[in-house]
């Protein structure tokens, strides 16, 4: 299915952009300009409005090709370079966002009376609009947008020209006065019939007026129709200062009337004339709030645009949503429940396996396995979750670090894990051979986290780590990239500077060190957002297996910090006996979760000592988890009933 058409059924409401001429004209463009041809002369210029959009928040950016049909092209003298244009316009746009936002092939009228209004014919008005399309299309737009209409007549041509050139959804947006009517003087009784009977897939408004005449139109639509609704006002009416035309709705107004839009139920919002990147990055705020704390959307859309890579010929790029369940799950902002275990200290899986299946049972999304966490001696990570993938059938997410191969090892460990299945990485620099047993075994650290989280985008995007296309023409990956975030760092400053850079170099998710602070947690999103450093986030919880376990944690485990009222509450709880110990940290580890729920995108629960049941406690009831249906706990497990090495009892992964 189109994502777009997944948008349009899901419960969310969804995001556009705002505008492109007026950012063009704020920007030092003149506007005797033709703007749509900036495409071919500037597109450094258009795409870094595109990306500017991107990072404020938008989920669906517009081409810069409103005016690009054959008509308007040809007072410029440009309507031999029509299909050039609008192909740059949807290439400049993907490049710009990467393949995880939308881009919308805008379309505008053609700037001259269709009839019965005007002299130019419907069958001819319909070609213009068909031959834009198609170009659209053909460079990769996912929908288009005819938008800023006054006419039916040529609305309706427009939607049939879409329609004979491509399969894309399509979104038809008129304009009105501050009667409520366009410029001919239709009203909404009138014009909404018709757009669904000619075949919109949403329709709406955009242009002329702001945000509070629209909201008055869209009360009036609303009875009229069963189609979703998409609202793009501008930013105000333009007031002359000087000789210049301003916008005066201040990004605040306009976030208040989109919170309005969509308790009234609209599906899309956006902004038009006079909206900026600050605009949009306003009404994101208000659109992510309109959703259920356990399908945030922030981390779906809210997700910094990196550089781009250089495009590699006949390389497609998988979107995040179709790389695996996992990244389907954090594309649609939906929550995600894992399981963080260790792999089997020998050869023998049978432990590890049946503690998966477990977890599988009880409705897990994935399990996380440790790759040498605190240097300790054990089997691979990647072959540990090939095993799990293919014998029990749980997605697995694969801790990767940079301390033990040198860069050529990793490429041809990551080149074979994807041949293998394995499809979800979190990326680590790992943690210093002295932390371990062997103090003397050679670390390598070729590169570091953000390296590795460039290299590995650039496997998704069909290069080496030279630069060379990755072998067979059109080969790439499809890697979900995670990454790691301690929200409790000593420098705290230079924690958020190596996460920036991590989010730049392509990182899709990230997961924390254990919390027990939920202060500090929540601290570190505020700062995250502030800095506009947009990335989902899965909470690490850690449910408390003593109070010995408490005061490890406490005192000797490196980006872990727990606060002394919870170990005090842990030595209280284990007087009155081991299993109210025990209990103690799981209610302490829920009580964790409900102060976070609301600000991240997913959970990972640490198993201590291989106490799957632990883990299960924790998330029984969380996002469809049901504790009950799991197997019986196996007697296979590797740990000894009431086994506590200290130096296994915790990781923490150098990020």
């Amino acid at each position: 299915m189109n994502r777009f058409y997944e948008l349009i059924n899901d419960d969310l409401p969804h995001l556009w952009d705002g505008a492109m001429g007026t950012e063009l004209y704020a920007r030092g463009v003149f506007i005797n300009r033709c703007y749509d041809e900036l495409n071919l002369s500037n597109p450094d210029l258009v795409a870094a409005i595109h990306r500017d959009y991107a990072r404020a928040g938008a989920e669906i950016v517009e081409t810069n090709t409103f005016g690009a049909n054959r008509v308007k092209l040809s007072s410029f003298g440009l309507d031999g370079r029509r299909e050039e244009i609008n192909r740059r316009g949807a290439e400049i746009a993907r490049e710009a966002v990467g393949p995880d936002l939308l881009v919308a092939g805008a379309i505008g009228p053609l700037g001259v009376r269709v009839e019965p209004f005007g002299p130019t014919g419907l069958d001819e008005a319909r070609t213009h609009f068909r031959e834009q399309a198609a170009a659209l299309a053909v460079a990769g737009a996912d929908l288009i947008i005819l938008e800023t209409f006054s006419a039916v007549s040529e609305i309706e041509q427009a939607i049939l020209g879409v329609r004979e050139a491509c399969d894309l959804p399509v979104v038809a947006q008129m304009t009105i006065d501050e009667g409520l009517c366009t410029a001919y003087g239709t009203e909404p009784e009138v014009f909404v019939p018709r757009l669904e009977a000619a075949g919109a897939d949403v329709l709406g408004l955009n242009c002329s007026v702001g945000p509070h005449t629209m909201l008055e139109a869209v009360e009036r639509i609303l009875p009229l129709t069963k189609l979703k609704l998409s609202i793009q006002p501008n930013a105000g009416l333009p007031r002359e200062v000087g000789d210049r035309q301003i916008y005066m709705a201040s990004p605040e107004y306009m976030a208040k009337y989109a919170q309005r839009f969509i308790r009234l139920g609209v599906k899309f919002v956006g902004g038009c004339c006079g909206t900026t990147p600050e605009h949009i990055r306003r009404m994101a705020e208000v659109v992510y709030a309109a959703a259920p704390a356990a399908s945030r959307p922030h981390s779906r859309v809210r997700v910094r645009a990196p550089a781009p890579v250089p495009p590699v010929a006949d390389v497609k790029v998988v979107p995040l949503g179709e790389r695996s369940g996992w990244g389907r799950k954090i594309a649609r902002g939906e929550l995600v429940t894992s399981v963080e275990i260790q792999p089997p200290k020998g050869t023998n899986s049978a432990g590890t396996l049946a503690a998966v299946r477990r977890l599988k049972d009880a409705g897990v999304d994935a399990v996380n396995i440790l790759d040498g966490a605190r240097a300790q001696l054990r089997m691979g990570a990647l072959a540990t979750a090939v095993l799990v993938e293919q014998t029990v059938g749980l997605e697995a997410v694969v801790h990767y670090t940079c301390r033990d191969r040198n860069l050529l090892g990793m490429v041809s460990d990551l080149l074979g894990a994807h041949a293998l299945g394995l499809r979800n990485l979190l990326l680590v620099t790992g943690d210093p051979p002295k932390l371990g047993p062997y103090p003397d075994a050679t670390a390598v650290f070729d590169i570091d986290s953000i390296g590795l989280t460039n290299l590995v985008r650039h496997l998704n995007h069909g290069l080496d780590p030279g630069g060379s296309a990755l072998g067979a023409l059109g080969e790439a990956t499809s890697f979900v990239i995670g990454v790691a975030a301690n929200p409790v760092a000593p420098d705290a400053d230079h924690e958020l500077r190596r996460f920036y850079w991590k989010v730049d170099a392509g990182a899709e998710f990230a997961v924390t060190q254990p919390i027990f602070d939920t202060e500090r947690l929540l601290a570190f999103i505020a700062e995250l957002k502030q800095r506009e450093i947009w990335i989902p986030i899965v909470a690490s919880i850690w449910p408390l297996a003593s109070a010995r376990n408490a005061e490890f944690l406490a005192n000797e485990v490196p980006g872990i910090r727990v606060p002394e009222p919870i170990v005090e509450r842990m030595r209280r709880a284990e007087e009155r006996g081991e299993e109210h110990g025990v209990a103690e940290g799981v209610a302490i580890a829920r009580e964790v979760w409900e102060a976070i729920r609301g600000e991240v995108q997913g959970i990972e629960v640490s198993a201590p000592f291989a106490r799957t049941d632990l883990a299960l406690r924790v998330l029984d009831g969380i996002a469809g988890v049901d504790a009950a249906g799991a197997a019986e706990e196996s007697n296979d497990a590797e740990t000894p009933a009431g086994f506590r090495p200290p130096r296994e009892a915790a990781r923490a992964p150098i990020g």
